[in-house]
């Protein structure tokens, strides 16, 4: 079972499993993991959607075990990850944490949770899907790339730096978000002649805000794949380089992200869309666990980097719904 909504759409969507080529996939954070929804991608009413049972008496596994990362071994672990960036100059190196909802007496409204964030946040890509046991849910607004299939205009953003709403921009957020840029235009000029790219703008997200940039791009069909291989991960949710950073986030991180920063594959007709996969949570029977993390850099602040984590987990933990 899937069930989406397109950025700024007032339309829910599913798929209908068949041979047909349109296609939603799940990619995870390491590429060893996919989930895949072949089919018919068709519009359901809120009506359908409200009335169908499946949300609430799906089967799910059980956390098992599960022991959440404490505040001083948070501080701790980033203050060594600060020490690791400045040692080795990186720009930034992303390090992610889970926080647990314990679901004791009581259950998540899928359905509900779902239209909480399509409400809370309209230039989201929403979702959730159930399949083997597995749950999970999110909304993020990043999108790793979009082509037409017609003009083969290929669009993309940077998409970095985490502030509150209505704070100011610093140095840390900036030279935070302009690695992402450098780094995105970097990989499309191998890939297009012509690139052009925006001024960097506010990109509000709820209760924060990011820096955001845009970029379009003409680019060959058989070449979008390669493209969405050479973007992934970006430094916005990994660091830069991209091996390097990938091997440290391994080293530091003790839990594997899963779905967690890897990107949902969504192809129709006209159009193939990949959206990052942040502000998202796995659903269990008994507990919900919520994927965060921020870009760590030279300037960081390990307590300034928990409330910012706090923050962007409040994206999912304020939109959960129980029956």
């Amino acid at each position: 079972m899937l069930c989406f909504r397109y950025p700024f759409s007032d339309q829910i969507f599913t798929t209908e499993e068949n041979s047909n080529s349109n296609l939603v996939r799940f990619v995870s954070f390491n590429n060893s993991e996919q989930v895949d929804f072949k089919g018919d991608i068709k519009e359901i009413s809120l009506n359908q959607f409200l009335e169908d049972e499946v949300f609430s008496d799906v089967s799910l596994s059980e956390l098992i075990d599960f022991e959440e990362e404490t505040e001083p071994h948070y501080l701790e672990k980033i203050q060594q990850v600060i020490e690791f960036v400045k040692e080795n100059s990186l720009s930034k190196l992303v390090i992610s944490r889970r926080k647990l909802v314990r679901l004791e007496h009581q259950k998540i409204s899928l359905s509900q949770t779902f239209l909480n964030l399509c409400n809370s946040y309209p230039n989201a890509f929403v979702y959730f899907f159930i399949k083997n046991d597995r749950c999970w849910i999110g909304a993020f607004s990043e999108v790793l790339g979009r082509f037409n299939k017609k003009s083969s205009e290929f669009e993309t953003m940077s998409l970095a730096g985490t502030i509150p709403i209505n704070e100011n921009w610093t140095t840390k957020e900036i030279e935070e978000q302009q690695a992402v840029t450098d780094y995105v235009a970097t990989v499309l000029k191998d890939y297009s002649a012509q690139v052009t790219c925006s001024e960097t703008h506010d990109h509000p997200s709820g209760n924060i805000k990011h820096l955001r940039t845009d970029f379009k791009a003409n680019i060959k069909s058989e070449e979008v794949e390669k493209l969405i291989s050479d973007l992934h991960p970006t430094p916005a949710v990994c660091g830069f380089p991209k091996e390097f950073c990938k091997n440290a986030i391994a080293q530091f991180e003790e839990h594997s992200r899963a779905f967690y920063a890897g990107y949902i594959k969504v192809e129709d007709e006209e159009t193939i869309q990949y959206f990052v996969n942040l502000r998202c949570a796995e659903i269990f029977r008994n507990a919900a666990l919520l994927y965060v993390g921020g870009g760590i850099t030279a300037e960081s602040s390990p307590e300034k980097e928990w409330r910012e984590t706090e923050l962007k987990a409040e994206a999912i933990l304020k939109n959960l719904s129980f029956t």
